[in-house]
């Protein structure tokens, strides 16, 4: 049964599901904390939201790269998934407080593109500091 396991077949789709898994529970994660349902405004056509949920997609798929070349297990990809995840969620929110002229979610719901690219910027780059840091 060990054998089983430790086929790169078998491994590569457990690590891609897990992440698969991650992905779409912290997405939901996500669409809990913003003011705006990122799939609805996506569908209407607000690039603004689409710009920040890629961003926040590419990030935590980043963070996930990391994990997997770091750490060899399953369970220690997921805690160092989860805890990037933290990290970039934390992220989101400093981001928020950061801009008190203007409130980012409001401004990406209303289809503000350079609000969405910044977003989508943060994301990726914190994704690349926070990656190489969980290693």
């Amino acid at each position: 049964m060990n054998s089983f396991w430790e086929n790169e077949v078998v491994k590569i789709a457990a690590n891609f599901s897990v992440a698969v898994l991650c992905m779409v529970v912290f997405l939901a994660i996500f669409e809990l904390v913003t003011k705006y349902k990122n799939w609805d405004e996506i569908q209407n056509g607000n690039v603004a939201v689409a710009m920040a949920t890629g961003g926040k997609i590419f990030g935590i798929a980043n963070i996930f790269r990391y994990a997997l070349h770091h750490h060899d297990s399953l369970l220690a990809m997921i805690g160092w998934g989860v805890y990037g995840f933290i990290l970039l969620l934390i992220a989101y929110f400093i981001y928020e407080f950061l801009t008190p002229k203007f409130n980012i979610d409001e401004e990406i719901a209303k289809d503000n593109r350079a609000v969405g690219l910044i977003s989508m910027v943060i994301s990726i780059g914190l994704s690349f500091v926070i990656g190489e840091g969980i290693h």
